[in-house]
This record gives C-alpha cells, structure tokens and sequence, in this order.
C-alpha cells in the first residue's frame, strides 16, 4: 500500500523537494505536517546521485527487541566492518547511523571521518545501523509502523542496543575479543546521532571509552524558533531581505478581513485552491530548508539554496501590479514564481492542491502503516521525545522568514494525524523533551567528550554551541570546538553547517582548510585520549 494515491503530484514538485534538499541528511528536515508529506512522497522517487565509495562487509547482532522486559522476540541489527587500517591493540570507531539506513553512511567509513581517524590510530572502523532504520526484513524488528508497533523505537532501547554491542559482539574477520572495556571504544555521531553518541559517553562511560558529538541535538525542545533563525542570521544579507520583505507582506495579505485579498495573494503563488491558509504558508517556508544541505564537497552537498536565492533577485523597491488585482514587491512577486515553477507546476490533474500540498485536508495521507512508510520513525521519535517543532521568533521584534501562521499546533500536528493511539501505546500530548535534557542537554559534558559545531548549523540552536548556552573552553580533554567561517579578502566564507566535519575525500589535501583543520584537531585528541587508555576485564 503507498503512501499517496497513484501518481500524486507525479514526479514533480514532491520529489523535486527532496532533490533540492540532497541527499540521507534530508531526513532532519524541519517538522511539520506539510514538510513530512513531501518527504515521503518524494522519497518514493527520488534518485540522489551520491560519492561512490568502497564496498565493505555487512554482518549482523542479534538484539532483543526490549531490552528491559523479555518479549522473546529478536531482530538482527546490521553493521559494517571496515579492517584496512586495523593493527591489534587499535580502538574501535563506530559511527552512529543515527534516523537512516546504515548503508547510506559507506562513503564516511570509506574517506570520511571513521576512516581518517581508524587511519591514524590503526584502528577498526564500524557503522552501526540504527533499530528500526533498516532495509531488510531481518534488521526491522516488527511488521508494520503502527502507534503500537513503534512504542520500542526510543532512546532508552536504542541507547541499550548500542551498549550490548560494544560489550558482546565478536567480529568474523578479526582474532580476539575487541569488546569494552579491554579494547577503547570511540562513538561518533552527528545530528540525532551526536546527541546518541554524547549519550553513549554519559549513560555508558564503562564501554565507551570516548564519543565525538557532530551537530549533536543534544537539548530537545518544542518551540525550534532558532533553526530559522540561524538560516536568517547567516544565509547571504540580500536573499533574506527578500525573503523577509515576502514574508512580512504575505503575512499582512493572507491575515487580511477581505476573503478576495486573502485567495488573492495565494493565486500570485500558483495556490489559489490550497484549502488551508498554514498550508500555504508552509510551502513558502521549504526551500529555507535546503541551507541545511549545503556542504563544501559539491558530491554530498546541494546547491539549491543559491538557486532559491538567484531567483529572489537583489533587493529594490519595485512593485508589481499582479492579474490578481494586488500590488506587491518585486520580491514577492520573484518569490512567487519561484514557488510556482518548482512546486505547483508539477502538482497536475486529477490531483487537487489539497491532495498535493494539504493536511487537515488530506488526513488519510498520514495513515499508512506498512513497512514503506519509513517517514513515520523520526517523526514518531520526534512527537515522543525530542519535539523540534519549527516556528517564527516567540519575539515579534526579531525579523521571521516563515510565516506567523506556522504555529506550534500546527507545526505539532504530525502527531495526531499520523499516530493515532493504539491498543499498548499512545503517543503523549507533547514529547517528553524531559528525559533528552535530563542527560545534559546544552551542558552535556564528560572527559573524552568531543562537541563539533558549525557556526552557520540551523541546528546549532539545539547543541551545547547554541546562542542560549553558556560558553566554555576549549580542552584536549573536552574539546568545544565551532567551525567557523572563512575571511578571504574582507568577505565572510560560509562557515560549518550540518556535521561538517563528517565527510572527507581520498586526498586529504584536497579538502578545504578549515575540515583539513578540524580533521586534524581531531586526531590529535583522539591520539592524547588514547594515551591515557587501560584495558581492564569485565567485572
């Protein structure tokens, strides 16, 4: 059973959402109802050209599906094992895969971040695939993604998965026991995963000798206001003035008393028949999202942020007199064909807007539950425990890029439309955000705990380099380090956006200074924590 019905919106402005915004990192795009519609359907389709990368083995750990109350059911959690750098005594660098399939992350065991440090202290590289994230039936360990079925994807079990890994598994090639605590085990994350692999160093200390926090979204939260807040502080000056300019006008014109202005501004973007006026409003937020992809290596990043922009234009004070019969800025007027050309356009008859881009108008679209609809686990995971609910500035004196209509309830609303409660479980009215920060959230910190931030990261509003955590210093022991942006002839580089120091090439050299740089940073603390290691035997 799909997700939508047959050839809804074809393989046009759905899909071409998922294009703009890359390739597995679009799985953290911004929650909303809308937002995760167009995931799902454009992940149906969807053909992202990625970095071609080695081929390494796959095995499987038996897990139990509850670790806290016997079932007497199992799956077999999948990883990846790469030994071309392993000499005895070497740690062992497992990468969290965090909310994806594990074999989307070959290119970071292969020239990435697993592999330069594996590289550096002859060490064995590992991706450990996330429960539930899975790509075969084995490595899923329930038949469908209902309310009830979901209720042991949390960060408790997952955290216990991880854990019984690092202290029970044997690998097939390697001679000898390469569990903790005899041998060091360094736990790399980012994103959800940094937060996991922050966790890991917290709740575990015993087996996780050491973990690198990447992006790590380690303070949940309901309100996101900063994730587009950030896009606005450090995206180029003149694409968000005209972003500004469009939505402060639009929000004057769709909140206007006359019914006709109202259909009027929404006809300019092509959408005179979205039934829902937040549904519209939401559908000028998305190509904001695309910042998140951009990355210094053309092969893993997306450009399509700079083509949002290109088309805005620079800013003027002109305005044009529309066949709707409303005046508007030019920039409105530029944003609106934009809209047009990338998303409704390819929203065709028999589909209606509703069908396309709705929700409240659309319920059923949220109600599948086999195993395809693999867009229901981080949203689950977000409407239980983590929140991340994307909204404008509770401050009305800080300038929006979204429209005021994106509230929290609507914002929120994935989660009664897409879980309704089941026998065993039901989905809490908010998450609880509660059981995330009690770890630490933005003061997360222990010896041997790495945080890695980009300073232009619309993330970074939920990591420890937040604006709303207290600064702190920079250690071998608990680095605290922020990749920043580059000055070059009085002009402002783009800084580290999402998990940036993540991803690397062959030739080393050929990076950009500042990943050379933070490359570098990294082995270097990983070497001096490695001086202090003493094996010890399980007690």
């Amino acid at each position: 059973m799909s997700f939508f019905k047959p050839g809804l919106a074809g393989l046009g402005a759905l899909t071409l959402l998922l294009l703009q915004l890359g390739g597995s990192q679009a799985r953290r795009l911004p929650t909303n109802p809308q937002w995760v519609k167009l995931d799902a359907q454009a992940k149906q389709s969807r053909s992202v050209a990625k970095r071609q990368s080695a081929t390494f083995p796959v095995y499987t750990f038996t897990q139990p599906l509850d670790h806290f109350v016997d079932t007497g059911f199992t799956f077999e959690q999948r990883y990846w094992l790469d030994d071309r750098h392993y000499k005895a005594g070497g740690p062992v660098i497992v990468f969290e895969a965090g909310e994806g399939p594990g074999d989307e992350r070959m290119p970071i065991l292969d020239t990435g971040i697993v592999d330069i440090l594996a590289n550096a202290t002859n060490g064995l590289g590992i991706v450990l695939e996330h429960r539930y994230y899975g790509t075969t039936r084995e490595s899923v360990p329930v038949q469908n993604f209902t309310t009830d079925s979901l209720r042991w994807l949390n960060n408790e079990q997952a955290a216990a998965d991880s854990a019984n890994f690092i202290d029970n598994v044997t690998f097939p090639s390697i001679t000898g026991d390469l569990t903790a605590p005899g041998t060091p085990w360094i736990y790399y994350g980012g994103s959800y995963g940094g937060a996991r692999a922050a966790h890991m160093r917290v709740l575990y200390p015993d087996l996780v000798f050491a973990a690198i926090s990447s992006s790590g979204v380690t303070h949940a939260t309901l309100d996101d206001w900063r994730y587009f807040d950030i896009i606005r502080q450090y995206a180029p000056a003149d694409c968000i003035a005209q972003v500004e300019k469009t939505i402060d006008e639009v929000d004057r014109l769709i909140t206007s008393p006359k019914a006709e202005t109202r259909h009027a501004i929404k006809a300019v973007f092509g959408l005179g028949n979205l039934t829902y006026d937040p549904d519209f409003a939401s559908l000028l937020s998305n190509p904001l999202g695309a910042w998140q992809e951009n990355n210094w290596d053309p092969a893993v990043g997306s450009t399509s942020f700079a083509r949002f922009c290109a088309a805005l234009g620079t800013p003027d004070k002109a305005t044009v007199h529309t066949a709707q019969g409303i005046t508007i800025s030019n920039a409105t007027f530029n944003y609106a064909k934009y809209i047009n050309r990338t998303y409704v356009a390819s929203c065709r008859p028999p589909n209606t807007q509703d069908e396309c881009f709705g929700t409240i108008t659309a319920k059923d679209s949220y109600l599948a539950t086999d195993l395809s609809q693999t867009w229901r686990l981080w949203q689950f995971q977000v409407c239980t425990q983590w929140g991340f609910f994307m909204t404008p500035p509770p401050n009305p004196a800080i300038p929006r890029i979204i429209s005021k209509l994106i509230t929290l309830d609507y914002a929120s609303l994935i989660c009664k439309l897409a879980y309704p409660p089941g026998e065993h479980f039901k989905v809490p009215a908010e998450p609880n955000i509660t059981a995330v920060n009690s770890l630490g959230g933005y003061n997360i910190a222990y010896d041997r705990l790495a945080i890695i931030d980009g300073e232009d990261d619309p993330w970074r509003g939920d990591t420890p380099h937040s604006p709303a955590a207290h600064w702190r210093p920079d250690t071998t022991l608990r680095p605290f380090k922020l990749i920043p942006g580059l000055m070059g002839s009085g002009v402002r580089a783009p800084g580290g956006v999402h998990h940036y120091d993540e991803n690397g090439l062959a030739d080393h050299s050929a990076e950009p200074p500042q990943i050379q740089a933070i490359h570098e940073q990294e082995i270097a603390f990983v070497k001096a924590w490695l001086k202090d290691f003493k094996p010890s035997t399980k007690s």
